[in-house]
């Protein structure tokens, strides 16, 4: 699937892109004809990525809401960052996002155009009735781009909650 903003085309990784990323990116990259500037593919993000491709293998008619999307800049290709769907919606309707971008893409509005659009998207889905983040509560950046995309802090402990 591929959802398209102004700048940027979201794509969700299919089961064997998302093992490529774990294991060669350089093939992934010919395969989506992009170059790959993200997030290092290294230590708990690695864990991570490698996490949801074992959910995503066990439940593949739900891999949307498992696998993850690149964020391709449309007018060089180049990878600046991914984002998530961290389970499939809960009894409660809600669905859990997630993102990071590669460090030299930060405070570009490149996450915001992407977190809106997956939001968008999520929220016409069925049995989804609001999209639900975590962010650190010194993750001021992460907390402005939920607030520009019209999430609301509904907790506050360890770490801060939102939902749109």
């Amino acid at each position: 699937m591929i959802i398209q903003t102004e700048r940027l085309e979201l794509i969700s990784l299919t089961l064997e892109q998302l093992k490529l990323w774990i294991e060669d990116i350089t093939k992934l990259e010919k395969e989506l004809d992009c170059s790959y500037k993200a997030e290092s593919m290294e230590g708990f993000f690695l864990e991570i990525v490698k996490g949801q491709y074992e959910i995503s293998q066990k439940d593949p008619n739900n891999y949307l809401w498992h696998s993850f999307f690149f964020l391709i800049r449309k007018d060089d290709r180049v990878v600046v960052g991914s984002a998530d769907f961290k389970d499939i919606p809960n009894e409660n309707g809600d669905v859990e996002i997630g993102y990071g971008l590669g460090k030299e893409f930060e405070h570009k509005g490149y996450m915001t155009e992407a977190v809106k659009a997956l939001c968008e998207w999520a929220l016409k889905q069925n049995g989804v009735t609001s999209v639900i983040a975590e962010t650190d509560l010194d993750g001021l950046a992460s907390q402005r781009i939920l607030e520009r995309c019209g999430f609301k802090q509904y907790k506050a402990g360890e770490t801060l909650w939102w939902r749109l």
